[in-house]
């Protein structure tokens, strides 16, 4: 059966971790973590049950850490290139394993893993994961790789800054330099590697992704970023036997970290030769540049792409009236016919809370935005664990300020997942009656979205243009669009102000692009409420709705 992907974003180090310490710069024994064993049968039953159909399991492959846990046989990292006492699960510390810290027996950690995605799997829910191939920790080294592997960095020649076979980038005869405003740090590293972020000095900052060094994709950047692909570069054959080593454990997806800074090159040849070991596998790009979609789709192979640039920032700046709710066509319009391979949301791990005061300050003022990004394609759409229970992240946890983001880099506890979680019993006796309403809200809306066929699968109309010069209509407020299949159709109307009645124009010759006889419509139903709605003659040209402050609408006629 077809299905919209709907992507339930989680750190398994904070979902299942239900100590109440939370001590700013809390190391593991103090603030505790979250483990694999957190999502049983009746938790993964939750999540399913919410509408998910995937789960992307964030920080799984091992990371860096100032966690000591030399006595199972794993280096130790240098504390002053670890991000928080956590440390970054985008600094790999070893692509073959995964982290210990969410394990309950070390030992057995990849057991646990590999037990956690058949649970998943039962669940009726696919597994996705991280896939990080731009960067790795300034300190990797793999001692769970097959005998026949070689680690990155293992046969480079350190005086050349580039050549096609190296797998870092270099700084020759220099070595690295942290500055004072690192603070005292016990690490050398001569040559200097180039950082992550693409940072070709020896002295990178605290702005950097200086607790990373950056792959060597066969690109030489300092002499006008030419290419050098042929022979395949070693990079992409050890980089091409990760995802197949994956893919071998049962993973159904991979979420890429900063694929727009790996050549599209490498894409285009890796994601064939790991589909074929899985067909079915997904390739999701964490990507910002609009004029790199086409190539990361066409060329590259990538399923689907982050639409952050387009949509998100377009929805962030209408909640927050920024911008008008007219903007969003212009989201659709620019992306020239992509709308099906883009990802929809709005939090997650990188972004601020909706509900934190950098935001919106409310969850609620983002359910007409909420509305938008889950119905407006049949693209996937995601939701980060918390967003659906209003959670504010506004903890000062440690490396991570008080920014408004939960943070990656602690060893922390999210007071309302643990609420949610209730000691694995679930329930909700433990949420306010907002979160219950809220979560309500979230339940009913991604449900929605693969009950009704004309979501799943459906054209997309936009109204807007009929209703610019509508006095009964706010274009900078409200937001109006058509989801239609065979002889039904759904209205979708946003309305980002106070509350209001709302006359929206449709047009009959809408229906006429639509295929669809009005004299066969019957019904109308409001889907978000079960409300059914009375049709009066004349509902074809304008139809007249009540709208609360900051809600959305899903009329169903049929």
């Amino acid at each position: 059966m077809n299905q919209k992907m709907i992507i339930y974003q989680v750190l398994p180090r904070l979902f299942g971790n239900d100590h109440t310490t939370n001590k700013k710069n809390g190391n593991i024994d103090e603030n505790g973590v979250g483990k694999f064993s957190a999502f049983d049968e009746r938790t993964l039953e939750e999540i399913r049950n919410m509408g998910f159909t995937h789960i992307w399991y964030t920080g799984v492959i091992e990371h860096a850490t100032k966690t000591d846990y030399a006595k199972y046989g794993i280096r130790n990292s240098t504390p002053g290139v670890v991000k928080g006492n956590a440390g970054s699960p985008y600094a790999i510390r070893d692509y073959y394993d995964v982290s210990p810290d969410l394990a309950d027996n070390v030992e057995r950690r990849m057991e646990e893993f590999e037990a956690l995605i058949r649970r998943t799997h039962a669940a009726g829910l696919k597994v996705i994961m991280d896939f990080v191939p731009n960067h790795v920790a300034r300190e990797y080294f793999s001692d769970a790789k097959p005998e026949d592997e070689k680690d990155f960095g293992s046969g480079d020649d350190v005086n050349q800054s580039f050549t096609p076979n190296n797998n870092f980038y270099y700084i020759p005869d220099q070595p690295l330099e942290l500055s004072e405003e690192f603070g005292k740090v016990n690490y050398s590293e001569i040559p200097a590697k180039v950082s992550g972020n693409d940072c070709f000095t020896n002295r990178p900052t605290l702005n950097d992704w200086y607790e990373t060094v950056k792959l060597n994709y066969g690109v030489d950047y300092l002499n006008q970023q030419t290419p050098h692909f042929d022979p395949v570069p070693d990079t992409w054959l050890k980089m091409r036997d990760i995802l197949i080593y994956w893919t071998g454990k049962g993973i159904d997806g991979f979420r890429c970290d900063m694929a727009e800074m790996v050549p599209v090159d490498f894409w285009s040849w890796v994601i064939p030769e790991v589909k074929g070991k899985n067909k079915s596998l997904i390739f999701i790009a964490e990507i910002y540049q609009p004029e790199k979609y086409h190539d990361y789709v066409d060329k590259g192979h990538f399923d689907y792409l982050y639409d952050k640039v387009g949509l998100y920032d377009t929805l962030r700046d209408v909640i927050t009236g920024q911008r008008p709710a007219s903007d969003i066509s212009g989201c659709w319009q620019s992306i020239d016919g992509l709308q099906k391979n883009m990802v929809n949301f709005l939090e997650n791990h990188d972004e601020q809370r909706i509900a934190s005061d950098f935001f919106a300050g409310d969850p609620f003022k983002a359910i007409p935005a909420m509305v938008v990004t889950a119905t407006m394609n049949a693209n996937p759409v995601m939701v980060y664990a918390g967003q659906e229970l209003g959670e504010r992240g506004m903890d000062q946890e440690g490396f991570s300020g008080l920014d408004g983001r939960t943070s990656i880099f602690d060893y922390w506890s999210v007071a309302t997942l643990r609420d949610w979680r209730n000691g694995g019993l679930y329930g909700g006796s433990k949420l306010s009656e907002e979160q219950v309403r809220l979560r309500t809200f979230y339940i009913r809306l991604l449900q929605l979205c693969n009950q009704e066929k004309a979501i799943l699968e459906g054209g997309f109309y936009d109204l807007m243009y009929l209703n610019y010069q509508n006095p009964d209509f706010d274009p900078s407020r409200q937001y109006a669009f058509l989801r239609y299949t065979g002889k039904t159709f759904l209205l979708v109307v946003a309305n980002f102000s106070e509350g209001t009645k709302i006359h929206v124009r449709i047009d009959p010759g809408v229906f006429s692009f639509m295929n669809i006889d009005l004299s066969q419509i019957k019904q109308a139903k409001e889907l978000l409420s079960s409300e059914k709605m009375t049709i009066k003659p004349g509902w074809e040209n304008t139809l007249m709705i009540e709208m609360k402050e900051n809600s959305g609408k899903i009329i169903r006629f049929s």
